[in-house]
C-alpha cells in the first residue's frame, strides 16, 4: 500500500515545478484593448475573462482605469503625420446618445476620422471651435464640407468660409423619397375603396339604393384615378430628380451643371403642381440650397481634366466611369434596384478589362483616383455610427470623451479586413505612407511617449 502511495507521489515530486504563467502589465493592458475595442465587450465582461485567466489588474474598476487613462492621454483631434499642410475635404455631422451629441468630423476617401468629441450643444459657436482644433495643427486645412443643412454646423462653415456642398441625400432622397411609399399605399387604399364600393351594387335591391351606390362607387373611382396619377406622376418626377444628380450621363459622359439644375427647377415646379402641402414644403427647402446643391459637378469636370492629363484617352476614360459609376450604383442601390445595378458593373467590368488588357488595373487605380474626389454626401458618417454603435449599446450609452479618443485611434490605425481599403489603415491612405506595426503596437508606443512609466 505504501509503496503503490509512493508510484503515485513520486513524480510530483521529483518533477521540476510548472512555473508560474507570468505576463508584463503591458501584456495585459494589450489584452484589454483587444477585448474592448476588436471584440467590442463591455468592460464588465472583459473583467470575467481577465479573471479566468487568473491576470492582475483585472477587476472591474482595474480594467475601467486603464481604459480611461489610455483615452486621456489621447487627443481628441487627431495627430496626422505628414511633413507639409494638405488641403482636403471633409464630411461633418451629429451622432447623438440619447439626446447629447457627438460632432464627428472625418476624411471620406480613407475614412479617417479627424476629430471626434461629445458636445453640450450643436450651435454655430460650438461647430466653429471643433473646426477650429481641427486646423489648430497646421497640418490640415479644410477647403470643402459636405454636411446637411442644420443650421449651427452650416453657420460655422459659412464664418470660416470653406466651401459648402449639401449632402444629396438629405437634400432630395431623405426630404422627398418617403412619400414614393406614402403616396402607393394611398393609392392602394383607394383603390380597394373603389372595388368594395363596386362590390356592393349588386347586391342592391331597389334602383334607388343602386343609384346611391353607383354614385358612391363613382366618386370612388375618381378619388383611386387621382390617387394614381399623383402617385405615378410623383415617382417619375422623383425619380428623374435622382438621375440628374448623377454626375455623369447613362452612356458616361459628363453632365452638365446648368442643364442639370434647370431640369431639377422644372421638375420641382410639376411636383408643386400635385398640390400636396407637406411635399411642397420640402420642396421650398430643396429650392433654397439648389444653387450649391451640384457644387460636386465642378470636381467631375476637374477630374475627367485631370485624368486626360495623364494622357488617357476619351475612350478609356468613358469606360473606366462607368465602371466607377456602376460600383458605387451597387454600394448605393436598395435591393430591388441592386441587382440590375450588380448586372451593369459587371458588364462594364468585364467589357473594360477585355479592351484594356493588361493595362486595366493600372488605369483603374489612376481614374478611380481622381473620380472617387467627387463627393455628393456625408454618409461616411453613418458608417462611422453603425461601427461605433455596438460600443454604445454595450455601455448602455454611458460614454466618454476618453473612449472616443480611444475609439478614433483605433478605427485610424487598424487595417481594413474587405473591400476595397483592404489591408491598409485609414491613417495610411490619407498619409499615403505605411504604417510598419499593428494598431496596438502604435498605441501603446505612444501611451510610453506621453507617459514613460504607464507600464511599469
Amino acid at each position: 500500500m505504501l509503496l503503490n502511495k509512493l508510484k503515485e507521489s513520486i513524480s510530483q515530486i521529483f518533477s521540476p515545478k510548472e512555473q508560474e504563467k507570468k505576463i508584463s502589465k503591458k501584456e495585459i493592458i494589450s489584452r484589454i484593448l483587444l477585448h474592448r475595442m476588436v471584440g467590442k465587450s463591455p468592460i464588465e465582461g472583459i473583467s470575467t475573462i481577465m479573471k479566468y485567466d487568473e491576470y492582475k489588474y483585472s477587476s472591474v474598476g482595474s480594467v475601467s482605469k486603464s481604459l480611461s487613462a489610455i483615452g486621456a492621454i489621447l487627443p481628441s483631434v487627431q495627430v496626422i503625420p505628414v511633413d507639409e499642410i494638405i488641403e482636403i475635404k471633409t464630411v461633418s455631422d451629429e451622432i447623438f446618445i440619447g439626446s447629447q451629441p457627438i460632432l464627428i468630423t472625418l476624411e471620406p476617401i480613407s475614412s479617417t476620422i479627424l476629430s471626434i468629441e461629445l458636445a453640450n450643444d450643436r450651435k454655430k459657436d460650438t461647430w466653429l471651435e471643433h473646426i477650429e482644433k481641427i486646423e489648430s495643427s497646421g497640418k490640415i486645412k479644410i477647403v470643402g464640407m459636405v454636411t446637411d443643412n442644420g443650421i449651427g454646423l452650416r453657420g460655422a462653415i459659412d464664418e470660416r468660409e470653406i466651401s459648402w456642398q449639401p449632402d444629396t441625400y438629405h437634400a432630395i432622397a431623405h426630404r422627398l423619397g418617403k412619400w414614393v411609399d406614402i403616396l402607393e399605399r394611398r393609392a392602394y387604399k383607394r383603390i380597394d375603396v373603389e372595388y368594395d364600393r363596386k362590390r356592393v351594387i349588386s347586391s342592391a335591391k331597389t334602383k334607388k339604393i343602386i343609384n346611391k351606390r353607383r354614385y358612391k362607387y363613382n366618386k370612388a373611382r375618381k378619388k383611386s384615378e387621382e390617387a394614381i396619377y399623383i402617385y405615378e406622376s410623383f415617382l417619375y418626377l422623383y425619380s428623374y430628380l435622382i438621375g440628374q444628380l448623377q454626375p455623369f450621363h447613362s452612356s458616361g459622359k459628363l453632365r452638365n451643371r446648368d442643364k442639370a439644375t434647370e431640369n431639377i427647377k422644372v421638375a420641382l415646379e410639376l411636383i408643386e403642381s400635385l398640390k400636396n402641402e407637406h411635399i411642397n414644403k420640402q420642396v421650398t427647402s430643396i429650392e433654397k440650397i439648389l444653387p450649391e446643391l451640384l457644387n460636386y459637378f465642378d470636381e467631375s469636370q476637374k477630374a475627367i481634366k485631370r485624368c486626360k492629363e495623364l494622357g488617357i484617352d476619351e475612350e478609356t476614360l468613358t469606360m473606366l466611369t462607368l465602371v466607377w459609376q456602376w460600383d458605387r450604383a451597387v454600394t448605393k442601390a436598395k435591393k430591388d434596384k441592386k441587382k440590375r445595378a450588380k448586372a451593369e458593373y459587371l458588364f462594364y467590368l468585364e467589357y473594360a478589362k477585355d479592351i484594356l488588357k493588361e493595362s486595366y488595373e493600372r488605369l483603374k487605380i489612376e481614374v478611380f483616383s481622381q473620380l472617387d474626389n467627387i463627393l455628393q454626401a456625408s454618409s461616411m458618417v453613418e458608417n462611422i455610427n453603425s461601427i461605433l454603435r455596438p460600443y454604445l449599446d454595450g455601455s448602455r450609452n454611458h460614454i466618454t470623451q476618453e473612449f472616443l479618443n480611444l475609439f478614433a485611434y483605433y478605427h485610424n490605425h487598424r487595417q481594413y479586413n474587405a473591400g476595397k481599403r483592404k489591408g491598409k489603415s485609414p491613417m495610411e491612405i490619407l498619409t499615403k505612407k505605411r504604417e510598419n506595426k499593428g494598431w496596438i503596437e502604435l498605441l501603446t508606443d505612444e501611451v510610453e511617449r506621453v507617459e514613460p512609466d504607464f507600464f511599469v
